[in-house]
């Protein structure tokens, strides 16, 4: 499937469904702000404290870097709601919080989403490209973890570096074509953002649903 199919479908996935999207958007943005700047506040000793502080509190920093781990189940739950979405299961808003009564699974989530990063940073230090590759092909754990609940965390991954055997380049192509979207949305003081994610994340679950979705499993 072409670019532009996927993009097309995924407008047609999107359809009926943008208020919801903008508003998980908002939702997870002012969500974000909020946490971190209570974090920020607190550990800065008061409001005063902290709008003439120059630097953030090593507190805060720790506090914030916690708060960002705690985002991850939240973070999943709404790759997880597009990919209702695109499979017209009619997710509700609500089921991007379902996650976190799991203990387990936000667990697991948590640190699937860690080695992922400790993997592509590793990559990374062999110099950038090797690190963006990496990315590329661990970018559908997320995913199939959802279709496959059984997956331990280094299965999944690589699970999704096997299946993107001859995707990664799409994939990135994908991604930068949003780059125009993303110029304007910044030209939009930022507000255009809680259209483009909706857009962004439905174009990558059609993605996962044409070419990642179905393939075969190789037992480890």
């Amino acid at each position: 499937m072409k670019i532009k199919q996927i993009k097309t479908e995924a407008r047609q996935a999107l359809r009926g469904s943008w208020g919801k999207g903008v508003f998980i958007s908002f939702i997870y943005f002012f969500v974000s702000m909020v946490l971190t700047t209570i974090v920020d506040i607190l550990f800065s000793g008061g409001i005063h404290n902290w709008l003439y502080q120059e630097y953030s509190p090593v507190g805060s920093e720790f506090g914030n870097f916690i708060i960002s781990l705690l985002y991850i189940p939240l973070t999943v739950g709404i790759i997880w709601f597009y990919l209702g979405l695109v499979r017209t299961e009619n997710p509700q808003v609500s089921q991007i919080f379902s996650i976190y009564t799991n203990v387990a699974l936000s667990v697991k989530l948590i640190g699937t989403n860690i080695m992922i990063g400790i993997f592509t940073f590793l990559w990374s230090l062999l110099f950038l490209i090797p690190g963006i590759i990496k990315g590329l092909a661990y970018s559908q754990t997320m995913l199939l973890l959802k279709d496959n609940p059984e997956f331990g965390i280094f299965e999944a991954i690589t699970e999704s570096r096997r299946r993107m055997d001859g995707y990664k380049w799409k994939y990135f192509l994908l991604g930068l074509s949003f780059i125009g979207w993303g110029l304007l949305c910044i030209l939009s003081i930022g507000i255009g953002f809680l259209w483009l994610v909706p857009y962004v994340y439905t174009a990558n679950a059609t993605f996962y649903e044409n070419h990642i979705a179905e393939k075969e499993v190789i037992e480890l």
